[in-house]
C-alpha cells in the first residue's frame, strides 16, 4: 500500500472525500460505484467496482463463438479494461486498459460502424488502422462497458454493427438478471 499524506475527515453523515488529484490518477468518475473491503481492524480498502467482471469467462467464451463466424477480431470491455478478446488481437490486448477515445464512447453509450479505414485508439496512445463496429452495454441504465468489432484488412459492414449490437444487449440482460 502507498501512502499518499493526505488525510481527510469524516462528516457527520460518514462521508469522505477522495480527492480529485487521486480520482482522476485511478480514473474514477462521478456516480462511479466502489466497492468496500476490510483487511484488518484499521484497515478499508475501496476498489473500483465493475458489474462486467462477473461475466469475463462468459464474455471469452461468446467472443470466441462470434469470431469462429465472423473472423474478425471481437473485444468486450468495462468501462476500464479489456475483458475478453477474440482474433489476433488477444494476446497484445487482452486485460489492458482502454483508451480515453473508448471511455469516451462508454460515457457517451455510442452505437457505430466505421466501415471505411480509420485510426481507433484502443489502449492507451497505440492507433490501430481499421474498420470497426462499436455498441455501449447499458444494464440498468448505466453503460457498463463496450463491444468493439475491428478488422484491419475488410470493411465492416451493417452485419458487423448488427452483431456489436445483439452482443452488447445480450451482455446487458445477463448483468440484468
Amino acid at each position: 500500500m502507498k501512502a499518499t499524506g493526505i488525510v481527510r475527515r469524516i462528516d457527520e453523515l460518514g462521508r469522505i472525500v477522495i480527492p480529485k488529484e487521486i480520482r482522476k490518477t485511478l480514473r474514477l468518475r462521478e456516480g462511479e460505484n466502489l466497492e468496500i473491503y476490510t483487511e484488518s481492524d484499521d484497515k478499508i480498502v475501496l476498489k473500483k467496482y465493475s458489474l462486467m467482471n462477473k461475466l469475463e469467462d462468459f464474455a471469452q467464451i461468446f467472443t470466441d463463438s462470434i469470431y469462429s463466424y465472423l473472423k474478425h477480431n471481437i473485444l468486450i470491455m468495462d468501462t476500464d479494461h479489456i475483458i475478453a478478446v477474440s482474433g489476433p488481437m488477444k494476446k497484445e490486448l487482452i486485460g489492458k486498459e482502454i483508451s480515453e477515445e473508448l471511455e469516451n464512447h462508454i460515457v457517451r453509450r455510442d452505437t457505430m460502424l466505421e466501415s471505411f479505414q480509420k485510426e481507433i485508439k484502443i489502449i492507451g496512445e497505440k492507433e490501430i488502422l481499421g474498420s470497426y463496429a462499436l455498441s455501449t452495454i447499458v444494464a440498468n441504465g448505466d453503460a457498463v462497458g463496450l463491444v468493439l468489432l475491428i478488422s484491419t484488412e475488410e470493411r465492416l459492414s451493417e452485419i458487423e454493427k448488427k452483431v456489436a449490437e445483439i452482443t452488447a444487449n445480450f451482455l446487458a440482460k445477463q448483468l440484468e438478471n
